[in-house]
């Protein structure tokens, strides 16, 4: 049984940060491309960043770009979501999903097989 478990959110002031992990198991992680996903109340599903297998190459969203960094760690089978100079529009809940696909890198949430329950992010101004 694939399980994807986020860790790491929490409440923190504008310009603060936070380290968001992924815990996968129950699929063969380095084979897997990974993404951060979040969702702020009443919108729609936000695609954040990705990862490939390899953690050579990685891709994020405009609204992220600059601030957030992705990272992983197959030995450990986690990702990681490192979040800088937070600012209110961030706050979300996040996200982390697994694509099993041949892909380099996915962008859109159709491509990912499994998701997390997701980490509430809360950024105060």
């Amino acid at each position: 049984q694939v399980q994807l478990v986020e860790s790491g959110g929490g409440l923190v002031q504008a310009g603060g940060s936070l380290r968001l992990s992924c815990a996968a198991s129950g699929l063969s992680f380095s084979s897997n491309v990974m993404g951060w996903f979040r969702q702020a109340p009443g919108q729609d599903l936000e695609f954040v960043s990705t990862i490939s297998k390899g953690g050579v190459s990685t891709n994020y969203g405009d609204s992220v770009k600059g601030r957030f960094t992705i990272s992983r760690d197959n030995a450990k089978n986690t990702v990681y979501l490192q979040m800088n100079n937070l600012k209110p529009e961030d706050t979300a809940v996040y996200y982390c999903a697994a694509a099993l696909g041949s892909g380099t890198v996915y962008k859109l949430e159709r491509s990912y097989n499994y998701w997390g329950q997701g980490t509430q992010v809360t950024v105060s101004s």
